[in-house]
């Protein structure tokens, strides 16, 4: 994704944002019915710039949604099946991208589960489930995507943390866990940089999705959620989405290592009780 250095100073960015053409992984890209998350909100967006797109989900029923989304707009998309956390499905899905498409240059690490309490009232297994899935899925997938970018020249990751690592709320482990994204990233951005990979993160605020939806959350406290934003509007997964294009893209080409808050200025005020 490399962008000749000094036809950039005397032209400026090209039309567009580089990535017609291109070939993405969207992990946890499925969704329940038509309803609209991160992950499925960033492969359509990534397809609507003319990206390639593998969507990958634990149920393929899921992923393959999405895909029909692509496609009935005119998009280029497959759908793998595949737990990220197990090394040989990572292999396999990015064999199959390899077959399908040639070439890997992006990768959107989305996957992640939540969990709440201290450590104290944390089950010990469970701790270790949520590091599992949303941080060593992340090197996982990134280990078989990462020379794959490197032997083409390069490419973008993302990786999907949480305002939770900056503002701990009760939710240890899953701090934990988002907090320890944030530091992959940035470590992956400086191993990673020589070989023309850009690596960065996405800390969404709490946006609402059929996740989020379908825990059964109540209007009063969506509401509430809505107004601990200083906009007072809600997020959704679109904005999440459209963070992960930006990135990808040309436009962030030299942005690397860091932390992209998406939350509407929740971080911004106190903490609630």
């Amino acid at each position: 994704m490399a962008a000749d250095a000094g036809a950039w100073d005397r032209v400026g960015p090209p039309p567009g944002d580089g990535l017609e053409g291109k070939v993405a992984i969207v992990t946890g890209g499925g969704a329940l019915g038509d309803g609209i998350g991160n992950g499925r909100a960033a492969a359509l967006l990534l397809a609507r710039a003319g990206v390639n797109v593998a969507v990958v989900d634990r149920q393929e029923a899921l992923a393959a949604r999405t895909v029909e989304m692509i496609e009935a707009e005119g998009g280029t998309a497959l759908a793998l099946a595949g737990d990220v956390t197990v090394e040989r499905d990572c292999a396999s899905i990015v064999a199959a991208v390899m077959t399908a498409f040639g070439r890997i240059d992006v990768l959107d690490n989305n996957v992640g589960i939540g969990s709440r309490g201290s450590v104290v009232d944390l089950d010990p297994e469970r701790w270790d489930l949520v590091m599992k899935v949303n941080v060593a899925s992340m090197a996982t997938m990134s280990r078989h995507v990462v020379p794959v970018m490197a032997a083409a020249g390069g490419g973008a990751i993302v990786n999907i943390s949480s305002i939770s690592a900056l503002r701990p709320r009760g939710l240890t482990a899953y701090s934990t866990s988002k907090g320890a994204v944030i530091a992959l990233t940035r470590a992956m951005a400086v191993d990673h940089g020589p070989d023309g990979i850009r690596v960065n993160c996405v800390a969404p605020g709490p946006v609402y999705t059929p996740m989020v939806a379908g825990s059964g959350m109540s209007e009063e406290l969506r509401a509430r959620r809505r107004d601990a934003s200083v906009l007072a509007i809600e997020g959704t997964g679109w904005d999440i989405g459209n963070a992960v294009v930006f990135l990808s893209s040309a436009r962030a080409r030299y942005i690397t290592g860091q932390t992209l808050v998406v939350d509407g200025g929740v971080t911004l005020g106190a903490p609630q009780r």
